[in-house]
């Protein structure tokens, strides 16, 4: 029969992380991984943004992590998320490290579990400018823990799902890679280059704003044609649908280029089923079948990153018009655009393809967990 039982009391410990000293450079870009609250997504974590050194954990309050803990941000954005580490690693002390003693649980029905209950450990965080979860308050959470035999098979079911959308990303990843490998060769490296001009943008594309839409024409049943805002672009998971009366712009659909124009600039390959564009999001669609959008897209993701980068603002840095407008793209000749296209398309279809089922995949979790975690469905 399954148990209740306090977290803290299916760990061997648990404790917050730290930040050593950022007076002294040599505490920084040693071998350490070193984990910020940020980084705390949900998933695996295989790598850490930012190392320490040896002095750096000696000479500060950050702790070396077993791998397969489990990892809660404590602080901010990421508050009541969590993650597990599959390799050692230090956190500063916005992370909440839970070490399971494997006798008692199963690391990854923790993570689970946790995973379920986000928006109730979300809903415990306080603070009025950010919210704010302590290391005490995780530990005397209540968690319902059924045998470690039924733990290990609802981790299973889960753990193969999500073995699968980690695979399926870490593909798009290496055809990325390839498709801006693929991009520098024919069109920035090539010698032949040289020679051929530049064009404004809207000859390759047309540029689709979004609109705005009023919140009466909101279906909070997930149901009718989601709205994309700037805050679903990463995850690709709309938080919105709109009803069917309410038709606002165009429709874009799976395989469409998107990009956000406040403070997230990102171009993505939009995977879902056809959405509405909420305002401040925009879509670039090549004019032609002739043009590849993988040629779109890696045409225009260094002039938004440059853009990024370089644009001055006072708080949220705000793409414009103006800004697209001096946007521009190398006139090869159609043979040479021919030829990429021929090489370029197979990879840019396929990472829709991934993409999709990285999208389907998740929904399917997302509707087992709760079932399998209740008992609803029985294993």
């Amino acid at each position: 029969m399954p148990q209740t039982v306090l977290l803290g009391d299916i760990c061997t410990k648990v404790t917050s992380g730290g930040t050593p000293s950022t007076k002294h450079p040599e505490y920084y870009n040693g071998d350490i991984p070193w984990l910020r609250t940020q980084e705390v997504k949900f998933g695996n974590i295989y790598r850490t943004e930012k190392t320490i050194t040896d002095s750096g954990l000696k000479n500060s309050s950050a702790k070396l992590i077993p791998e397969n803990s489990v990892i809660i941000a404590m602080y901010g954005a990421t508050a009541g998320k969590s993650a597990i580490n599959k390799i050692p690693l230090t956190t500063n002390q916005a992370c909440c490290n839970l070490i399971i003693d494997h006798k008692k649980a199963d690391y990854r029905y923790v993570y689970y579990y946790l995973l379920n209950n986000y928006e109730k450990l979300l809903g415990a965080a306080t603070g009025a400018a950010q919210q704010n979860l302590g290391a005490k308050q995780i530990a005397s959470m209540q968690i319902i823990l059924p045998t470690l035999d039924t733990q290990n098979r609802i981790v299973s079911i889960l753990g193969s799902i999500d073995e699968k959308i980690e695979l399926n990303r870490k593909m798009n990843d290496t055809l990325e890679q390839i498709g801006k490998a693929l991009f520098r060769h024919y069109f920035i490296t090539n010698p032949e280059a040289e020679k051929w001009g530049k064009q404004s943008i809207y000859e390759l594309a047309e540029i689709v704003n979004g609109a705005p839409f009023s919140s009466k024409f909101f279906n909070e049943e997930c149901e009718g044609i989601p709205l994309i805002r700037i805050r679903d672009l990463k995850s690709q998971v709309p938080t919105i649908w709109t009803t069917e009366n309410h038709k606002k712009g165009r429709l874009i659909k799976a395989g469409d280029i998107i990009a956000g124009m406040d403070a997230e600039f990102k171009p993505i390959i939009w995977a879902r089923d056809p959405a509405w564009l909420n305002q401040r999001v925009c879509a670039f669609e090549p004019k032609t079948t002739f043009i590849s959008k993988l040629f779109l897209l890696e045409t225009i993701r260094p002039q938004l990153a440059f853009y990024e980068n370089t644009k001055i603002g006072t708080t949220v840095i705000h793409l414009s018009k103006t800004d697209i407008d001096r946007f521009t793209y190398i006139d090869a000749p159609k043979e040479i655009m021919a030829e990429f296209s021929s090489i370029a398309n197979p990879i840019y279809d396929q990472q829709v393809v991934n993409s999709r089922e990285i999208q389907y995949l998740i929904t399917l979790r997302d509707i087992l967990l709760p079932r399998l975690i209740s008992g609803k469905i029985k294993v």
